[in-house]
């Protein structure tokens, strides 16, 4: 019914930058709240940031000041800018949503973001 999909993940410097991107398809269904989740190998999943549909945020201590979520509601899709990056960021990144209609919430395939020292 729903299917999201990342973009933007790649390898990046120390203290540089990317811009990930999650388009949801089925754009009947609307976005509740929407955001980003990363595992590295051997560790659990956590989530990294999330918004409500009114624009509330809330971020992992480990990124705040760093890391800016936003969303573009008409559109079903949410993005991260993650700026200063460090080793520690190196996961893979996933994309997560619920929709209002739907009996469960959704998980992109994820997209690797690789931080060199």
């Amino acid at each position: 019914q729903v299917q999201l999909v990342e973009s933007g993940g790649g390898l990046v410097q120390a203290g540089g930058s990317l811009r990930l991107s999650c388009a949801a398809s089925g754009s009947i269904f609307r976005a509740n709240g929407m955001g980003w989740y990363r595992q590295a190998p051997g560790k659990q999943r956590e989530l990294v940031a999330d918004i409500s549909r009114s624009g509330l945020t809330n971020y992992a201590d480990s990124v705040k000041g760093r890391f800016t979520i936003s969303r573009d509601n008409a559109k079903n899709t949410v993005y991260l800018q993650m700026n200063r990056l460090k080793p520690e960021d190196t996961a893979v990144y996933y994309c997560h949503a619920d929709f209002y209609a739907l009996p469960r919430d959704y998980w992109g395939p994820g997209t690797q973001v690789t931080v060199s020292t």
